[in-house]
């Protein structure tokens, strides 16, 4: 660990793995969450538990994106619901919370989804999810219709 007059180096191995800010304060604990995420994401458990996401203040929609993702799909959706997190490591959180809110509303309820609604907005272009990740979303499957299929919507005439 190196100090300095506005900031605080962690090395591992003589490599930076983080830097905070300094905090004069006594006792004080400063962390920044998202360096704890590959961690916790290793044990999911203890999401509740990290002191370092304690006062970590997220909007509304990920603790709703949370809560269906572990209520569809229990455990796993908590280690879900950690990537979706952890996209926060390599995104703005606008852009997270955009793609968070519009899975959501489309019912595309998953990492990958949120994953690739944040990608398409990043790079400015529609987003196109692959449904066959989602094998619980009803599937909708329209025939196409012959033009003489028309022709019995004309009274007196048999199709």
């Amino acid at each position: 660990m190196k100090g300095f007059v506005d900031r605080v180096v962690i090395l591992c191995g003589g490599e930076e793995i983080a830097r905070h800010p300094r905090c004069y304060g006594e006792a004080m604990f400063v962390a920044n969450p998202l360096h704890y995420l590959a961690l916790i994401e290793t044990k999911p458990g203890a999401l509740d538990q990290a002191a370092a996401l304690q006062d970590w203040t997220l909007p509304e929609d990920f603790q709703h994106l949370r809560h269906l993702l572990e209520v569809r799909m229990g455990n796993k959706g908590k280690r879900e619901f950690i990537q979706v997190l952890r996209l926060l490591e390599a995104m703005p959180m606008e852009v997270v919370t955009f793609a968070v809110k519009e899975a959501i509303h489309i019912g595309a309820i998953g990492f990958d989804a949120v994953k690739q609604i944040a990608l398409a907005r990043i790079e400015r272009r529609p987003a196109r999810l692959d449904l066959e990740a989602y094998p619980h979303l009803p599937r909708m499957e329209v025939k196409t219709t012959r033009a003489a299929d028309y022709a019995s919507l004309l009274p007196g005439i048999a199709a």
